[in-house]
């Protein structure tokens, strides 16, 4: 189950702040964070690269983050079934949900964030709904948008992500102190077991000895003529974290 966490507060220095959970097969490949597609030049962002796609992409010019998980419904004809990947690098491209018939696409929640809010479209296979989030911390999992924190999940992390106070896109520092520690902390699993119902950070050994669970985690944080992009390809080595981006450059 692949999580989205968004504090979203219009007016504030910094309106949007994303942790973005990947959870994937261990043996699918990818590269981490980069501008890896000419035909999108300037959007960066880890690449899938069985379909060549990505899970989330950052304009930094927005600036703009677009993030994909995999929704519940009816899938796609295989025939003419296409990667999901594509959603996050067309809708951090052009700030919206990308045109055109949606049939080929297996279900998903494509989030879209920039200065003027965070919007979320959600697709079964069938119908299309669109909603924009209003001022606070939200939880979307592959069943849609927690509004109401019913899961386990969202019910512990997302008063937890509220209280934990509001990185600023403008930070000077190293990640280490203060609201981006706090956010780094629960984004990498918030000291949860792998194996408790409620945990972020997963691991799990299926039956026939393939390895599924959390593969990264992303932080990004939007503010007006400024950005922060973080990321943590070893969510069980709280160490891993670097910094891919932060706009304006570090001194």
């Amino acid at each position: 189950m692949c999580t989205v966490i968004v504090g979203v507060e219009p007016g504030a220095e910094t309106p949007v702040v994303l942790a973005g959970v990947r959870d994937e097969f261990a043996a699918r490949p990818w590269e981490p964070p980069a501008a890896h597609w000419p035909e999108f030049p300037g959007l960066v962002g880890g690449r899938d690269l069985s379909a060549g796609g990505t899970w989330l992409a950052v304009d930094p010019g927005g600036p703009r983050v677009a993030a994909l998980l995999n929704g519940c419904g009816r899938e796609a004809d295989p025939s003419v079934r296409r990667s999901r990947g594509d959603l996050p690098l067309r809708a951090a491209s052009a700030g919206e949900l990308p045109g055109g018939d949606l049939s080929c696409y297996d279900p998903f929640h494509l989030l879209v964030a920039d200065l003027g809010g965070v919007r979320l479209w959600t697709w079964d296979g069938q119908g299309l709904t669109d909603d924009k989030l209003p001022a606070g911390a939200h939880v979307i999992v592959n069943s849609g948008w927690d509004r109401d924190a019913a899961g386990a999940r969202a019910a512990f992390f997302r008063p937890a992500f509220a209280a934990a106070g509001r990185p600023c896109a403008r930070d000077t520092g190293d990640g280490s102190r203060g609201a981006w520690a706090a956010w780094r902390g629960l984004a990498s699993g918030g000291g949860l077991h792998l194996t408790d119902p409620r945990a972020l950070v997963v691991r799990e050994e299926l039956a026939d000895g393939r390895v599924w669970g959390t593969s990264s985690v992303t932080l990004v944080a939007l503010g007006t003529g400024a950005l922060r992009y973080e990321f943590c390809p070893r969510p069980a080595d709280p160490g891993s974290w670097y910094e891919v981006m932060r706009l304006p450059a570090a001194a």
